[in-house]
Protein backbone atom coordinates (compact mmCIF):
# COMPACT_ATOMS: atom_id res chain seq x y z
CA UNK A 1 0.00 0.00 0.00
CA UNK A 2 1.34 3.67 -0.84
CA UNK A 3 2.34 5.29 2.21
CA UNK A 4 0.99 9.21 2.42
CA UNK A 5 2.94 12.00 1.27
CA UNK A 6 3.25 14.74 4.24
CA UNK A 7 1.64 16.97 1.82
CA UNK A 8 -1.23 14.74 1.29
CA UNK A 9 -1.66 14.43 4.90
CA UNK A 10 -1.32 18.44 5.54
CA UNK A 11 -4.47 18.88 2.88
CA UNK A 12 -6.73 16.04 4.59
CA UNK A 13 -5.90 17.59 8.10
CA UNK A 14 -7.15 21.34 6.52
CA UNK A 15 -9.87 19.74 5.42
CA UNK A 16 -11.00 18.13 8.05
CA UNK A 17 -10.48 21.28 10.03
CA UNK A 18 -13.00 23.30 7.62
CA UNK A 19 -15.70 20.84 8.64
CA UNK A 20 -15.56 20.89 11.78
CA UNK A 21 -15.47 25.20 12.28
CA UNK A 22 -18.96 25.66 11.45
CA UNK A 23 -20.35 23.22 14.18
CA UNK A 24 -17.55 23.72 16.64
CA UNK A 25 -18.58 27.90 16.38
CA UNK A 26 -22.10 27.42 16.74
CA UNK A 27 -21.65 26.42 20.54
CA UNK A 28 -19.63 29.34 21.06
CA UNK A 29 -21.38 31.92 23.60
CA UNK A 30 -22.67 34.76 21.45
CA UNK A 31 -20.85 37.91 22.05
CA UNK A 32 -22.25 41.03 23.17
CA UNK A 33 -20.24 43.11 20.72
CA UNK A 34 -22.64 41.74 17.73
CA UNK A 35 -25.89 42.92 19.22
CA UNK A 36 -27.42 46.81 19.47
CA UNK A 37 -28.43 49.21 22.40
CA UNK A 38 -32.36 47.90 22.56
CA UNK A 39 -35.27 50.59 21.90
CA UNK A 40 -38.60 51.00 24.00
CA UNK A 41 -41.14 52.99 22.69
CA UNK A 42 -44.56 53.76 24.47
CA UNK A 43 -47.53 54.19 22.55
CA UNK A 44 -48.73 57.76 25.17
CA UNK A 45 -45.96 58.83 27.87
CA UNK A 46 -48.99 59.73 30.15
CA UNK A 47 -51.49 57.31 31.92
CA UNK A 48 -54.64 57.38 34.15
CA UNK A 49 -55.57 54.33 36.45
CA UNK A 50 -57.98 54.89 39.59
CA UNK A 51 -57.82 53.29 43.03
CA UNK A 52 -59.66 50.36 43.57
CA UNK A 53 -60.60 50.11 39.62
CA UNK A 54 -61.10 47.32 37.10
CA UNK A 55 -59.84 47.66 34.27
CA UNK A 56 -58.13 50.97 34.29
CA UNK A 57 -56.57 52.14 30.78
CA UNK A 58 -53.33 50.31 29.51
CA UNK A 59 -50.42 51.69 27.09
CA UNK A 60 -48.81 49.47 24.64
CA UNK A 61 -44.94 49.27 24.42
CA UNK A 62 -42.92 48.25 21.43
CA UNK A 63 -39.26 47.06 21.96
CA UNK A 64 -36.58 45.93 19.46
CA UNK A 65 -33.03 44.85 19.70
CA UNK A 66 -30.87 44.46 16.06
CA UNK A 67 -29.27 41.12 15.96
CA UNK A 68 -31.96 39.78 18.76
CA UNK A 69 -35.25 38.35 18.21
CA UNK A 70 -37.71 40.34 20.38
CA UNK A 71 -39.21 37.53 22.07
CA UNK A 72 -35.61 37.43 23.95
CA UNK A 73 -36.35 40.92 25.46
CA UNK A 74 -37.70 41.13 29.14
CA UNK A 75 -39.77 44.51 29.97
CA UNK A 76 -40.17 45.48 33.28
CA UNK A 77 -40.73 48.95 35.37
CA UNK A 78 -37.44 49.81 37.63
CA UNK A 79 -37.88 52.69 39.23
CA UNK A 80 -41.07 54.99 40.60
CA UNK A 81 -41.05 58.81 42.06
CA UNK A 82 -43.87 57.82 44.35
CA UNK A 83 -44.50 54.28 45.51
CA UNK A 84 -47.08 55.22 47.69
CA UNK A 85 -49.32 55.97 44.26
CA UNK A 86 -47.70 53.12 42.14
CA UNK A 87 -45.22 51.02 42.81
CA UNK A 88 -42.59 48.97 41.01
CA UNK A 89 -44.42 45.82 41.41
CA UNK A 90 -47.71 47.26 40.88
CA UNK A 91 -46.71 47.54 37.34
CA UNK A 92 -47.72 44.92 34.88
CA UNK A 93 -46.22 43.84 31.60
CA UNK A 94 -48.00 40.93 29.47
CA UNK A 95 -47.58 39.85 25.77
CA UNK A 96 -44.11 38.88 23.75
CA UNK A 97 -42.48 39.78 21.10
CA UNK A 98 -42.55 43.35 19.68
CA UNK A 99 -45.41 44.99 21.50
CA UNK A 100 -46.06 44.38 25.37
CA UNK A 101 -49.32 45.93 27.10
CA UNK A 102 -48.39 47.76 30.07
CA UNK A 103 -50.94 47.94 32.78
CA UNK A 104 -50.96 49.58 36.35
CA UNK A 105 -52.61 49.26 39.43
CA UNK A 106 -53.03 52.40 41.95
CA UNK A 107 -52.79 52.58 45.34
CA UNK A 108 -53.05 56.32 46.46
CA UNK A 109 -54.42 59.38 44.70
CA UNK A 110 -51.47 61.37 42.90
CA UNK A 111 -49.00 61.33 40.63
CA UNK A 112 -45.80 59.02 39.73
CA UNK A 113 -43.25 58.84 37.28
CA UNK A 114 -42.38 55.15 36.30
CA UNK A 115 -39.10 54.23 34.74
CA UNK A 116 -39.82 51.27 32.25
CA UNK A 117 -36.49 48.83 31.15
CA UNK A 118 -36.11 46.48 28.42
CA UNK A 119 -33.65 44.06 28.73
CA UNK A 120 -31.62 42.78 25.78
CA UNK A 121 -29.36 40.28 24.68
CA UNK A 122 -25.54 41.01 25.66
CA UNK A 123 -26.94 42.29 28.70
CA UNK A 124 -27.84 46.06 26.96
CA UNK A 125 -30.66 48.03 28.29
CA UNK A 126 -33.03 50.90 27.17
CA UNK A 127 -35.31 52.77 29.30
CA UNK A 128 -38.19 55.22 29.16
CA UNK A 129 -40.39 57.16 31.45
CA UNK A 130 -44.47 56.72 32.25
CA UNK A 131 -46.17 59.62 33.63
CA UNK A 132 -49.24 58.05 35.52
CA UNK A 133 -51.96 59.48 37.27
CA UNK A 134 -54.41 58.11 39.66
CA UNK A 135 -57.32 59.43 41.01
CA UNK A 136 -59.51 58.40 44.21
CA UNK A 137 -61.75 55.14 44.86
CA UNK A 138 -65.48 55.78 43.92
CA UNK A 139 -68.39 53.83 44.84
CA UNK A 140 -69.27 51.00 42.56
CA UNK A 141 -65.83 50.43 41.32
CA UNK A 142 -66.35 47.57 39.95
CA UNK A 143 -69.14 48.61 37.43
CA UNK A 144 -67.15 51.93 36.80
CA UNK A 145 -64.81 52.64 33.48
CA UNK A 146 -63.16 55.85 32.72
CA UNK A 147 -63.81 57.46 28.96
CA UNK A 148 -60.01 59.18 28.59
CA UNK A 149 -59.39 61.84 25.98
CA UNK A 150 -61.95 64.70 27.52
CA UNK A 151 -63.55 65.02 31.21
CA UNK A 152 -66.66 67.11 30.41
CA UNK A 153 -68.79 64.42 29.02
CA UNK A 154 -72.04 65.97 28.49
CA UNK A 155 -74.40 63.54 26.18
CA UNK A 156 -74.19 60.13 25.13
CA UNK A 157 -76.03 58.02 22.33
CA UNK A 158 -75.89 54.26 22.14
CA UNK A 159 -75.06 53.14 19.04
CA UNK A 160 -75.14 49.81 19.48
CA UNK A 161 -72.72 46.97 19.99
CA UNK A 162 -71.94 48.08 23.72
CA UNK A 163 -70.53 51.75 21.46
CA UNK A 164 -71.46 55.39 22.63
CA UNK A 165 -70.98 58.78 21.04
CA UNK A 166 -69.94 60.90 24.34
CA UNK A 167 -70.54 64.68 23.46
CA UNK A 168 -68.20 66.97 25.44
CA UNK A 169 -68.95 70.70 26.54
CA UNK A 170 -66.06 72.29 26.30
CA UNK A 171 -65.49 71.42 22.87
CA UNK A 172 -67.30 70.51 19.57
CA UNK A 173 -65.94 66.84 19.23
CA UNK A 174 -68.17 63.66 19.27
CA UNK A 175 -65.84 60.59 21.03
CA UNK A 176 -66.78 57.31 20.23
CA UNK A 177 -65.96 54.81 23.04
CA UNK A 178 -66.35 50.99 23.79
CA UNK A 179 -68.69 51.54 26.81
CA UNK A 180 -67.17 48.34 28.57
CA UNK A 181 -63.86 49.31 28.80
CA UNK A 182 -61.84 51.69 29.75
CA UNK A 183 -59.66 53.82 27.77
CA UNK A 184 -59.17 56.44 25.04
CA UNK A 185 -62.07 56.64 22.13
CA UNK A 186 -62.04 54.99 18.92
CA UNK A 187 -63.03 57.60 16.70
CA UNK A 188 -63.66 61.17 16.75
CA UNK A 189 -65.40 63.50 14.84
CA UNK A 190 -64.28 67.39 15.00
CA UNK A 191 -67.55 69.49 14.34
CA UNK A 192 -65.93 72.82 14.52
CA UNK A 193 -66.21 73.20 11.03
CA UNK A 194 -69.32 72.15 9.94
CA UNK A 195 -71.54 74.19 12.59
CA UNK A 196 -68.81 77.03 11.55
CA UNK A 197 -68.42 77.40 15.29
CA UNK A 198 -66.05 79.70 17.22
CA UNK A 199 -66.88 78.38 20.19
CA UNK A 200 -68.08 75.44 21.67
CA UNK A 201 -71.86 74.82 21.21
CA UNK A 202 -72.08 73.74 24.87
CA UNK A 203 -73.67 70.07 23.67
CA UNK A 204 -75.24 69.47 26.56
CA UNK A 205 -78.15 66.66 25.51
CA UNK A 206 -78.74 64.24 22.59
CA UNK A 207 -80.39 61.64 20.95
CA UNK A 208 -80.97 59.16 17.79
CA UNK A 209 -84.15 58.87 15.81
CA UNK A 210 -83.77 55.96 12.91
CA UNK A 211 -80.18 56.99 11.85
CA UNK A 212 -80.20 60.39 12.99
CA UNK A 213 -78.73 61.84 16.17
CA UNK A 214 -80.46 65.17 17.43
CA UNK A 215 -77.91 67.11 19.48
CA UNK A 216 -78.57 70.42 20.98
CA UNK A 217 -76.40 73.66 23.05
CA UNK A 218 -77.35 74.68 26.16
CA UNK A 219 -79.02 77.60 24.06
CA UNK A 220 -78.40 79.83 27.36
CA UNK A 221 -75.36 82.35 28.28
CA UNK A 222 -72.38 81.35 29.56
CA UNK A 223 -71.01 81.24 32.97
CA UNK A 224 -70.54 84.95 32.87
CA UNK A 225 -73.89 86.00 31.69
CA UNK A 226 -72.65 86.67 28.06
CA UNK A 227 -74.55 85.71 25.09
CA UNK A 228 -72.35 83.44 22.86
CA UNK A 229 -73.88 82.61 19.64
CA UNK A 230 -72.58 79.25 19.01
CA UNK A 231 -74.30 77.90 22.29
CA UNK A 232 -77.84 78.87 20.13
CA UNK A 233 -77.44 75.81 18.42
CA UNK A 234 -79.38 72.16 17.92
CA UNK A 235 -77.92 69.91 14.44
CA UNK A 236 -77.85 66.27 13.64
CA UNK A 237 -75.57 64.37 12.58
CA UNK A 238 -76.09 60.75 10.55
CA UNK A 239 -75.09 57.45 11.90
CA UNK A 240 -73.81 55.00 9.62
CA UNK A 241 -72.50 51.37 10.36
CA UNK A 242 -72.90 50.38 14.35
CA UNK A 243 -70.71 49.55 17.30
CA UNK A 244 -66.76 49.94 16.40
CA UNK A 245 -67.45 50.49 13.26
CA UNK A 246 -69.95 53.26 13.67
CA UNK A 247 -69.78 56.32 11.34
CA UNK A 248 -71.07 59.98 11.82
CA UNK A 249 -71.64 62.92 9.30
CA UNK A 250 -72.94 65.87 9.73
CA UNK A 251 -76.56 66.58 9.02
CA UNK A 252 -77.97 70.35 9.69
CA UNK A 253 -78.12 72.69 12.26
CA UNK A 254 -80.60 75.73 13.32
CA UNK A 255 -79.31 78.74 15.52
CA UNK A 256 -82.79 80.08 16.74
CA UNK A 257 -84.33 78.03 19.00
CA UNK A 258 -83.52 80.13 22.25
CA UNK A 259 -84.96 83.22 20.19
CA UNK A 260 -88.31 81.02 19.62
CA UNK A 261 -88.30 79.87 22.85
CA UNK A 262 -88.24 83.20 24.41
CA UNK A 263 -90.89 85.06 21.86
CA UNK A 264 -93.11 81.82 22.84
CA UNK A 265 -92.96 82.58 26.21
CA UNK A 266 -93.52 85.86 25.65
CA UNK A 267 -96.43 85.49 23.77
CA UNK A 268 -97.75 83.17 26.53
CA UNK A 269 -97.68 85.81 29.38
CA UNK A 270 -94.29 85.44 29.94
CA UNK A 271 -94.78 82.80 32.94
CA UNK A 272 -91.46 81.41 32.60
CA UNK A 273 -89.11 84.03 32.60
CA UNK A 274 -86.91 83.59 29.81
CA UNK A 275 -86.89 87.15 28.63
CA UNK A 276 -85.58 87.77 31.71
CA UNK A 277 -83.55 84.63 31.76
CA UNK A 278 -81.61 85.47 28.81
CA UNK A 279 -80.64 89.31 29.22
CA UNK A 280 -77.08 90.03 29.22
CA UNK A 281 -75.65 89.41 32.48
CA UNK A 282 -77.89 87.01 33.55
CA UNK A 283 -76.29 83.37 34.73
CA UNK A 284 -78.03 80.09 33.18
CA UNK A 285 -77.35 77.98 36.05
CA UNK A 286 -79.58 79.77 38.46
CA UNK A 287 -83.01 79.36 40.12
CA UNK A 288 -84.97 81.06 37.61
CA UNK A 289 -81.85 80.85 35.09
CA UNK A 290 -82.33 79.18 31.11
CA UNK A 291 -80.30 76.17 30.69
CA UNK A 292 -80.82 73.35 28.65
CA UNK A 293 -80.00 69.77 29.71
CA UNK A 294 -82.49 67.36 27.96
CA UNK A 295 -83.43 66.15 24.59
CA UNK A 296 -85.80 63.45 23.73
CA UNK A 297 -88.30 62.43 21.47
CA UNK A 298 -92.55 62.30 22.70
CA UNK A 299 -93.64 58.88 22.81
CA UNK A 300 -94.58 57.42 19.24
CA UNK A 301 -93.14 60.50 18.02
CA UNK A 302 -90.54 61.51 15.38
CA UNK A 303 -90.98 64.75 15.30
CA UNK A 304 -92.29 66.19 18.51
CA UNK A 305 -89.30 66.54 20.84
CA UNK A 306 -88.87 67.39 24.75
CA UNK A 307 -86.55 69.87 26.16
CA UNK A 308 -85.81 69.35 29.38
CA UNK A 309 -84.50 72.67 31.44
CA UNK A 310 -81.84 72.33 34.48
CA UNK A 311 -83.12 75.69 34.51
CA UNK A 312 -85.71 77.37 35.76
CA UNK A 313 -87.59 75.50 38.09
CA UNK A 314 -91.52 76.22 38.31
CA UNK A 315 -91.89 78.21 39.93
CA UNK A 316 -88.42 79.26 41.09
CA UNK A 317 -87.97 78.84 44.57
CA UNK A 318 -86.41 75.72 46.63
CA UNK A 319 -89.43 72.12 45.75
CA UNK A 320 -90.25 73.55 41.87
CA UNK A 321 -90.75 71.52 39.39
CA UNK A 322 -88.84 70.86 36.71
CA UNK A 323 -89.79 72.13 33.08
CA UNK A 324 -90.40 70.52 29.74
CA UNK A 325 -91.01 72.12 26.77
CA UNK A 326 -92.19 70.09 23.82
CA UNK A 327 -90.84 71.25 20.19
CA UNK A 328 -93.60 70.34 17.92
CA UNK A 329 -91.93 70.51 14.70
CA UNK A 330 -88.38 68.88 15.59
CA UNK A 331 -87.38 67.01 12.36
CA UNK A 332 -87.88 70.34 10.57
CA UNK A 333 -86.34 72.99 12.83
CA UNK A 334 -82.95 71.40 12.25
CA UNK A 335 -83.42 72.49 9.03
CA UNK A 336 -84.33 75.76 9.19
CA UNK A 337 -87.93 75.84 9.91
CA UNK A 338 -88.86 78.49 12.96
CA UNK A 339 -90.15 75.89 16.24
CA UNK A 340 -93.68 75.39 16.83
CA UNK A 341 -94.48 74.71 20.69
CA UNK A 342 -96.93 72.23 22.79
CA UNK A 343 -98.45 72.53 26.06
CA UNK A 344 -95.24 72.52 28.77
CA UNK A 345 -95.19 70.38 31.11
CA UNK A 346 -94.25 70.33 34.89
CA UNK A 347 -92.95 67.35 36.81
CA UNK A 348 -92.78 66.90 40.05
CA UNK A 349 -89.16 65.58 40.70
CA UNK A 350 -88.31 66.38 44.21
CA UNK A 351 -87.25 69.96 43.80
CA UNK A 352 -84.64 68.97 41.23
CA UNK A 353 -84.36 69.57 37.58
CA UNK A 354 -83.64 68.07 34.26
CA UNK A 355 -79.98 66.78 33.83
CA UNK A 356 -80.98 64.40 31.02
CA UNK A 357 -83.75 62.42 29.69
CA UNK A 358 -84.02 58.89 27.91
CA UNK A 359 -86.88 56.90 26.02
CA UNK A 360 -86.56 53.52 24.60
CA UNK A 361 -88.67 51.51 22.18
CA UNK A 362 -91.13 50.87 24.69
CA UNK A 363 -91.66 54.34 24.87
CA UNK A 364 -90.12 53.77 29.10
CA UNK A 365 -88.60 57.12 29.98
CA UNK A 366 -86.02 57.48 32.48
CA UNK A 367 -85.03 61.48 33.52
CA UNK A 368 -81.68 61.88 35.59
CA UNK A 369 -82.40 64.71 37.85
CA UNK A 370 -80.38 66.97 39.58
CA UNK A 371 -79.54 70.44 40.99
CA UNK A 372 -79.98 73.45 38.60
CA UNK A 373 -76.98 75.19 40.28
CA UNK A 374 -73.25 74.18 39.77
CA UNK A 375 -72.66 72.88 42.81
CA UNK A 376 -72.08 68.98 41.39
CA UNK A 377 -71.03 67.66 44.27
CA UNK A 378 -72.88 68.44 47.31
CA UNK A 379 -76.93 68.44 45.66
CA UNK A 380 -78.37 65.15 45.50
CA UNK A 381 -79.21 63.40 42.20
CA UNK A 382 -81.79 60.83 41.42
CA UNK A 383 -83.09 58.52 38.85
CA UNK A 384 -87.19 58.80 37.83
CA UNK A 385 -89.12 56.27 35.61
CA UNK A 386 -91.79 57.77 33.41
CA UNK A 387 -94.51 56.98 30.71
CA UNK A 388 -93.69 60.35 28.89
CA UNK A 389 -97.41 61.56 29.39
CA UNK A 390 -98.19 65.02 30.00
CA UNK A 391 -100.23 65.31 33.78
CA UNK A 392 -98.49 62.19 34.87
CA UNK A 393 -96.60 62.17 37.26
CA UNK A 394 -92.59 60.46 37.25
CA UNK A 395 -91.42 57.78 40.08
CA UNK A 396 -88.15 58.03 41.85
CA UNK A 397 -86.53 54.53 41.08
CA UNK A 398 -83.02 55.11 42.62
CA UNK A 399 -81.37 57.90 44.55
CA UNK A 400 -77.40 58.65 42.98
CA UNK A 401 -74.41 58.53 44.82
CA UNK A 402 -72.96 61.87 44.77
CA UNK A 403 -69.43 61.68 47.67
CA UNK A 404 -67.44 60.89 44.31
CA UNK A 405 -65.80 63.42 41.89
CA UNK A 406 -67.95 64.92 39.08
CA UNK A 407 -71.83 65.15 38.26
CA UNK A 408 -74.04 61.95 37.11
CA UNK A 409 -74.60 63.71 33.51
CA UNK A 410 -75.69 61.51 30.83
CA UNK A 411 -77.85 58.26 30.52
CA UNK A 412 -76.63 56.08 27.54
CA UNK A 413 -79.77 54.28 27.09
CA UNK A 414 -82.85 52.93 28.78
CA UNK A 415 -83.20 49.36 29.20
CA UNK A 416 -86.81 47.51 30.04
CA UNK A 417 -87.91 48.60 33.27
CA UNK A 418 -90.51 45.94 33.70
CA UNK A 419 -87.64 43.39 33.87
CA UNK A 420 -85.96 42.81 37.33
CA UNK A 421 -82.23 43.39 37.31
CA UNK A 422 -82.79 46.32 34.77
CA UNK A 423 -79.28 48.01 34.60
CA UNK A 424 -78.64 51.21 33.48
CA UNK A 425 -75.25 52.90 32.20
CA UNK A 426 -74.87 56.63 33.38
CA UNK A 427 -71.60 59.19 32.79
CA UNK A 428 -70.51 62.06 34.83
CA UNK A 429 -68.87 65.02 33.73
CA UNK A 430 -65.58 65.42 36.02
CA UNK A 431 -64.47 68.72 34.07
CA UNK A 432 -64.21 70.49 37.01
CA UNK A 433 -63.41 67.73 39.08
CA UNK A 434 -59.40 67.98 41.26
CA UNK A 435 -59.22 64.69 40.21
CA UNK A 436 -55.52 63.60 41.23
CA UNK A 437 -55.47 65.92 44.41
CA UNK A 438 -53.01 68.55 43.06
CA UNK A 439 -55.86 71.80 42.90
CA UNK A 440 -56.24 71.32 38.75
CA UNK A 441 -59.59 71.19 37.03
CA UNK A 442 -59.78 68.24 34.92
CA UNK A 443 -60.64 69.99 32.34
CA UNK A 444 -57.58 72.52 32.52
CA UNK A 445 -54.92 69.51 32.76
CA UNK A 446 -52.98 69.23 29.87
CA UNK A 447 -52.75 65.37 28.47
CA UNK A 448 -55.70 63.96 27.44
CA UNK A 449 -55.09 60.83 29.00
CA UNK A 450 -55.31 62.35 32.01
CA UNK A 451 -58.83 63.78 31.39
CA UNK A 452 -61.79 61.34 31.90
CA UNK A 453 -65.17 61.02 32.72
CA UNK A 454 -66.31 57.97 34.44
CA UNK A 455 -69.34 55.72 32.90
CA UNK A 456 -71.18 53.29 35.65
CA UNK A 457 -73.92 51.18 35.72
CA UNK A 458 -76.59 50.69 37.86
CA UNK A 459 -79.26 48.04 38.82
CA UNK A 460 -82.29 49.20 38.88
CA UNK A 461 -85.62 48.15 41.09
Amino acid sequence: MRRPTPQSVRRACLAAAAALLPAVCSTLPAQAASYGTPTIKLSTAYLSGAVGSTGDPTVTVTVAQSGADASALTVAASKTSKSAVAGTSDVSVTGSGTTRTVAVTAHAQGYADLTLKVTGLGGKTATTTLHFAASPAVQYSTDARYLTGASDASAAVDVGGGYVVVANDEDNTLRLYNGAASGAPVRTWDLDSALNADKEVDIEAGTLVGSTIYWTGSLGNNKDGEYKADRNTVFTTTVSGSGANTSLSFGSAYHQLRDDLVAWDEANGDRYGFEAATADGEIPKEINGFNVEGLEFAPDSTSTAYVGFRAPLVPPQAGGKALIVPVTNMDKVVTGTAAAFGTPIELDLGGLSVRDIRRNSLDQYLILAGSWAADDNSDPYALYSWDGVAGHQPVKVLDLPTTDAGGWESIVSVPDLTRPGARVQLITDDGSADLYGDGTEAKDLTHPEWQKSRSTWFTLG
